[in-house]
């Protein structure tokens, strides 16, 4: 699951460094490229968090290995025709299609936290997001130099063959012993309703969205903020995946030493203090006026954004019974898109108007606050869950 996971996160990021140069490349206005940037991450969002919660149910009901397969193989094939598209329209409908179908990190995630044991749940659950971050690290930067040399459209085609790849692994190498649960012990009541049962969930869904609504606020702006640096369009995505690959690599190392410190000192724990870390780096990102300044502080970032994720999903773990897990991540999943969804929307917009840098402050603020909501919210609710 390891490497299938680390092949399929180096494709997605693969072609995130020139997005909005392809979107540009379209013949879309200048003044439009942030908007519709942000508009093809909100519609993948969307999606996502709508068909997270079936895709968790349909887990749950038939294994979690062939969802993780659906998404890898599914993948495989939509962002291979996103490098033949003629206009902006077909690409928007195609990051739809691509929220509808994929998402291998929480299908991956729920498989996991089926079959580990929950003393080290947060361990494995960081070496998975080390496979994300790892992957999310050497995509970018390969994909930049792609882009610079065949171009916007050939990476897509790198891409989908990096997920057929990891759906191959996943369809030889991994093993699940998955039996069906028998319909006549179902619980009466819906099912959805005996997983938001549980003590505490609400608020952690909540500082899922709020988490990923902030994180992704300057996403989709990111690279016209390296071009507005380096000076023009001419090594811009290059750059770009350069500095996400040092934010990737230290958010790789940051998941595997928060998750294994999470299984010591708890999980809350470490989801503040990693949240905290984040935003507080977020702010100057505002003032950084080069490429050595904007990577020192990518460095540091990706050590507070590593270990935020881990902490999270081994929260849910310890709250949710292993039989309900895919449903549980699939809600997750709801939370997580629709801050994906909302934040790139908000950052486009914003920076459209007044613009790249206030976006950063945007973000180390909300981050800021989020520290403070899991410090009172989540303390009384689920500490005793975790620690």
């Amino acid at each position: 699951m390891w490497p299938a996971q680390l092949f399929c996160m180096i494709g997605f990021s693969f072609v995130m460094p020139f997005i909005p140069f392809y979107v540009r490349d379209l013949g879309v206005s200048e003044h439009l490229v942030p908007i519709w940037a942000g508009l093809l991450a909100t519609g993948t969002g969307v999606t996502q968090s709508i068909m997270g919660p079936v895709w968790g149910y349909v887990a749950d009901r038939f294994g979690r290995k062939p969802m993780v397969q659906r998404a890898m193989f599914g993948g495989a094939v939509v962002l291979t025709l996103m490098g033949f598209v003629r206009n902006i329209h077909q690409l928007f409908g195609l990051r739809v299609l691509q929220g509808a179908i994929t998402g291998t990190v929480p299908a991956s995630i729920a498989l996991i936290s089926s079959v580990v044991p929950q003393a080290q749940l947060g361990f494995s659950l960081g070496l998975m997001q080390m496979a994300v971050f790892t992957g999310s690290s050497i995509g970018p930067y390969l994909g930049g130099i792609a882009a610079d040399h065949f171009g916007y459209r050939v990476p897509f085609g790198v891409t989908g063959a990096l997920l057929f790849t990891g759906g191959l692994l996943v369809l030889l190498g991994a093993r699940e012993r998955f039996v069906r649960p028998d319909p006549r012990e179902q619980p009466s009541s819906a099912p959805w309703r005996e997983i938001f049962r549980a003590r505490g969930l609400m608020m952690l869904l909540a500082v899922f969205f709020l988490m990923n609504l902030s994180s992704s606020l300057v996403a989709p702006i990111f690279p016209l903020f390296v071009e507005e640096i380096v000076g023009g369009t001419e090594r811009a995505a290059s750059e770009t995946g350069l500095l996400l690959a040092i934010t990737g690599v230290a958010a790789a190392f940051a998941a595997v030493m928060a998750g294994k410190l999470s299984d010591r000192f708890g999980h809350r724990r470490m989801l503040i203090a990693a949240t905290l870390l984040a935003g507080l780096i977020a702010l100057p990102h505002a003032v950084a006026h080069s490429l050595t300044q904007l990577a020192l502080l990518r460095l540091l970032f990706g050590l507070g954004a590593g270990g935020m994720v881990p902490a999270m999903n081994a929260m849910v773990a310890t709250m949710i019974p292993r039989d309900r897990l895919g449903q549980a991540y699939g809600f997750s999943t709801t939370a997580s898109a629709l801050g994906w969804a909302t934040g790139p929307a908000i950052g486009g917009w914003a920076a459209s108007m007044v613009g790249y840098r206030l976006p950063f402050v945007i973000m180390g603020v909300m981050l800021l606050l989020l520290a403070l909501v899991q410090q009172r919210g989540l303390q009384a609710r689920i500490a005793a869950s975790n620690e």
